[in-house]
């Protein structure tokens, strides 16, 4: 059966059709015909103040309900100002559709107005993209788009559509199939590679559960408990896979890398066997990739086959979705311990991390006036609690965040991992307040990153989206800052932002509290330990706006532990020039 209709219903139609309920968006000349049918849509289209917001939006969106986020925008500019998002998602692998209006195909190659070429622009950094001019194939390209971007290892797919495609008349015809014979990702894991993992499981004397976002991606967090239960085998999440693990479970040793705990670097490093579960062995959990894990063979598996042995050669390479992988990995375990085939014992080696881990507790000093950054962030996770969800922006706060809230489910915390986008926090997390109505959604931001995105405080404002953000304010872009201190002699050079009192004469450039007001927010302030618990409370009684709590917080608190950039992880610091010391019972 088909309906005559125009390209831009069709279009409208097809997102119907493939279960969308929520698009962020801008429009404009290109995209416009598509904003008139969607006018009387069932969808819901939330008016955004930058494009960059929308693709990050759809992030968040995507993140806490593990469906396709869906952005759009017109052509040119509207189409580049999504770029950042579309990268960030690509890195994080974070499901998304971008649909952008194009400049009429007779135009396309003519350098019109408003035409910028967005498919070659965006080919390195999606899993695929579209340029549609035929308005017949709208249909089928958006329910591919969808299938690619929410299958496989997850990820932002570009659907770019002409303008005359858009007004043309056109029958709709949903696929019934999906002809796509290139893609095809591989979830069910190989046997004999499984059997292969369950074998080096058993004869490892120091193993790590090395888990990353591919196991949230997955949905794989039960398994993975069951997993290490059955085993006793330590686990570190990465920067992406904090809550797929209980933070609260002894087996927890914490997040490895750069700004990881002592317990988990010293965990891989001293490892001899790595069961690396949907992570990619990043740079910033590697470090010095020649010296990690040195001893460590290695048990990788991951959907995408191009992430095995990219970065370290795999001994028992497994492609496979991790839920499956997982599963399949305990039964072969429980058959072969049923049988008397194996034996399952590490416990002289846990004992040892845990030991390592009660030793090495994250941790920092109160300064001796001011209020410190990491209270403030651990008072938010205690009265906040777990069932709040916690979207950060890129720098200290990150990492102050990643450490200090308590993360005891998958899908509480989101990130700009990969990419590091600084402006991610404020409009993910109105996507994810979007994705989940009457639940409590806390951004915390830097200063630096909430002015590069707070322009969203206005969307949230008036579409009734009542996010709740902290903004750690140290009035410096601070973790350059802190690279300043620890590697430029301290010597400055633009970062300081003039947020603060202490700045030029005692004004706030801009006045955090006065912006969120005139965002149609409610802006507190905080600078003292004593009113701390008391501003976090009153922000959390307020549902019916956004909140904005400007944390006035001291300049030269520091993110420890540390690996530099480049350095072996064995060259880790827990204090300013202050390496962990091994005793004898502790050397693994």
């Amino acid at each position: 059966m088909t309906d005559t209709m125009t390209g831009a219903q069709s279009l409208v139609q097809a997102l119907e059709h493939a279960g969308v309920d929520t698009i962020f968006g801008i429009p404009g000349g290109a995209i416009l015909p598509a904003y008139d049918p969607l006018f009387d849509s069932s969808i819901r289209h939330i008016l955004v103040r930058h494009e960059q917001g929308a693709g990050h939006a759809a992030q968040g969106y995507a993140q806490v309900t593990g469906r396709v986020g869906v952005c759009m925008a017109t052509s040119g500019p509207g189409a580049t100002n999504l770029v950042t998002a579309i990268a960030d998602a690509y890195m994080d692998s974070v499901p998304i559709v971008a649909i952008t209006g194009q400049v009429a195909s007779h135009l396309i190659g003519t350098d019109g107005f408003q035409e910028a070429d967005i498919r070659g622009i965006t080919m390195p950094i999606t899993k695929h993209s579209y340029l549609v001019t035929d308005a017949a194939q709208i249909p089928r390209v958006i329910a591919e788009a969808f299938h690619i971007a929410g299958t496989g290892r997850p990820g932002p797919v570009l659907v770019d559509i002409s303008k005359d495609a858009l007004v043309a008349d056109t029958d709709f015809v949903w696929p019934s199939e999906l002809a796509l014979p290139g893609y095809r990702p591989t979830t069910k894991p190989h046997a004999k590679q499984v059997r292969e993992a369950a074998r080096l499981i058993a004869s490892a004397e120091r193993p790590v559960l090395y888990v990353g976002g591919g196991v949230i991606k997955a949905g794989a967090s039960a398994e993975l408990l069951e997993l290490a239960e059955l085993t006793q085998i330590p686990v570190v999440t990465t920067l992406m896979a904090r809550g797929a693990f209980p933070d609260s479970h002894e087996l927890h040793l914490g997040m490895p890398g750069m700004h990881g705990t002592v317990a988990a670097v010293a965990g891989l490093q001293r490892s001899d066997l790595l069961i690396s579960l949907g992570a990619r062995f990043d740079d910033r959990v590697t470090g010095q990739l020649s010296s990690f894990a040195p001893l460590a063979k290695v048990i990788h598996a991951d959907i995408d086959p191009a992430e095995i042995s990219k970065n370290r050669t795999a001994d028992v390479p497994i492609v496979g979705d991790c839920r499956e992988v997982i599963a399949d990995l305990i039964t072969t375990l429980r058959k072969q311990v049923d049988q008397d085939e194996i034996t399952l014992d590490c416990s002289t080696w846990t004992s040892q991390m845990l030991g390592v881990k009660a030793k090495f507790p994250v941790g920092y000093d109160r300064p001796a006036e001011g209020l410190a950054p990491q209270t403030v962030i651990e008072r938010l996770s205690a009265i906040a609690g777990p069932k709040a969800t916690y979207v950060a922006g890129v720098g200290q706060h990150q990492m102050w965040a990643a450490h200090y809230v308590d993360y005891e489910r998958p899908r509480q915390w989101l990130n700009s991992g990969g990419a590091g986008t600084m402006g991610y926090a404020v409009p993910a997390a109105m996507g994810a307040q979007v994705g989940l109505p009457g639940e409590v959604v806390w951004a915390i931001d830097g200063d630096g990153c909430f002015q590069m995105t707070n322009q969203e405080l206005a969307t949230c404002a008036i579409e009734g989206i009542p996010i709740k953000v902290a903004v750690i304010n140290n009035s410096s872009l601070g973790m350059v800052r802190q690279w300043q201190t620890l590697l430029y002699d301290k010597r400055y050079s633009n970062t300081d932002l003039n947020t603060g009192p202490e700045s030029i004469g005692a004004r706030r450039i801009p006045d955090f509290v006065k912006l969120a007001d005139a965002y149609g927010c409610v802006g507190l302030r905080c600078d003292s330990e004593a009113d701390l618990d008391a501003t976090i409370e009153q922000a959390m009684a307020i549902t019916d706006r956004p909140v904005v709590i400007d944390f006035v917080v001291e300049r030269d608190a520091m993110v420890w532990p540390m690996v530099h950039g480049g350095a072996s992880n064995d060259d880790i610091q827990i204090a300013r020039d202050l390496a962990p010391e091994w005793d004898d019972e502790e050397q693994v």
